[in-house]
């Protein structure tokens, strides 16, 4: 029983165990394919693929409701401007103010993109490991500087919010209650300086370690990455699944 549910989860996973650069090339078709779509159908069908993807990359949909909460609350103010935006026909008049369906479409078309590209960063990126997605990078000859800078920034980004959160409880237990006023304006400002402050001495010292062990610059891999034929298979399908969309939309166009 126990062997039959580590096989479907492994089968259900099989995204995550792909050459990294093979979730990475179909990451950015996706991408490109999202923005080349602009039928609200072929935007429908873009998400409804991206869904899919989360499925098979199983993913847990708690965590993705939660990031999603957070990219819709980024998106709301453009969303609830656009059509106040853009003219054409009338759909709604508040305060003086006229609302054209164009602007609806317009917005409900930036919806359905955004949420099918982060629905799919998540699928096909959030579920490899930060390395892996390195390595691939560097197969796909990133430059060495930007992998430096993403690796670096993957590995010191938790320890910068574990500073962030000492600092949070230092002001608690200074008695500091937030409030619409300056001086919580100000203290807001003194402790993002300070993080600033302690995150240019961690960096410092960081520097001097990895010059004292003979960091020189250079990516070294620890392993090459190999390319195999179920690579190329997965490679194909999910190419195959990102242009439904534009054959859709071209065959609806015509």
């Amino acid at each position: 029983m126990l062997a039959s549910q580590l096989q479907a989860q492994h089968q259900l996973r099989w995204l995550s165990h792909t050459d990294p650069r093979v979730n990475m090339l179909a990451a950015g078709v996706f991408a490109l394919v999202a923005v080349l779509s602009h039928q609200l159908s072929a935007l429908v069908l873009l998400l409804v693929i991206a869904l899919l993807l989360n499925g098979l990359a199983g993913t847990r949909w708690r965590s993705v409701g939660k990031r999603l909460l957070a990219f819709e609350t980024f998106m709301l103010l453009l969303v609830l401007l656009l059509p106040f935006s853009i003219s054409g026909q009338t759909w709604f008049s508040l305060w003086g103010m006229t609302a054209s369906i164009e602007g609806a479409k317009q917005a409900l078309a930036i919806i359905l993109r955004g949420n099918a590209v982060v629905l799919t960063l998540l699928a096909l990126l959030a579920i490899r490991e930060p390395i892996n997605l390195g390595y691939g990078a560097a197969a796909l000859g990133f430059s060495p500087k930007l992998i430096h800078l993403f690796m670096m920034t993957v590995r010191y980004i938790q320890v910068l919010g574990e500073e962030f959160a000492r600092l949070r409880n230092a002001m608690k237990a200074r008695a500091f209650a937030p409030a619409s006023n300056w001086h919580t304006w100000r203290s807001y400002g003194w402790m993002m300086g300070m993080l600033l402050v302690r995150s240019m001495e961690r960096a410092q010292r960081i520097v001097d370690a990895m010059r004292c062990r003979g960091f020189d610059g250079s990516l070294y891999l620890n392993q090459q990455l190999q390319w195999r034929r179920k690579d190329s298979i997965a490679l194909a399908l999910l190419l195959l699944l990102s242009l439904l969309p534009l054959g859709l939309q071209l065959f609806l166009e015509h």
